[in-house]
């Protein structure tokens, strides 16, 4: 079992920048792909990036890419999100996932992972 815990959401002008942490613990000794979420009242969920257990391998929704930046910590069983040029339409509670890895190189961009955190909220005013 991972339990995975968000932070580092809050309200930011448009334009400004903030980054989420995913704090993982439990049974962190295995190898797991990682994903960010996001979700809007009255939206469903989608991704919006992922990454492999060795980091090499990442995935943006095209509308988050060149904006936002996914990147992990092992050693610290962390997961971060790096987002600039924050927009009003960001507006939503961020979600982080972990999918259990064959490989070093796997990443899961559909919906489908084994475990989930409880969400950050992140509002950009215009």
């Amino acid at each position: 079992q991972v339990q995975l815990v968000e932070s580092g959401g809050g309200l930011v002008q448009a334009g400004g920048s903030l980054r989420l942490s995913c704090a993982a613990s439990g049974r962190t000794g295995s190898r797991y792909a990682m994903g960010w979420f996001r979700q809007a009242p009255g939206k469903e969920r989608d991704i919006i990036a992922a990454i492999s257990w060795s980091g090499g391998v990442t995935y943006y929704a095209d509308s988050v890419k060149g904006r936002f930046t996914i990147s992990r910590d092992n050693a610290k069983n962390t997961v971060y999100l790096q987002m600039n040029s924050l927009k009003p339409e960001d507006t939503a509670v961020y979600y982080c996932a972990a999918d259990q890895a064959g490989t070093n190189w796997y990443i899961r961009i559909s919906g489908e992972y084994d475990y989930w955190g409880r969400g950050t909220q992140v509002t950009v005013s215009s």
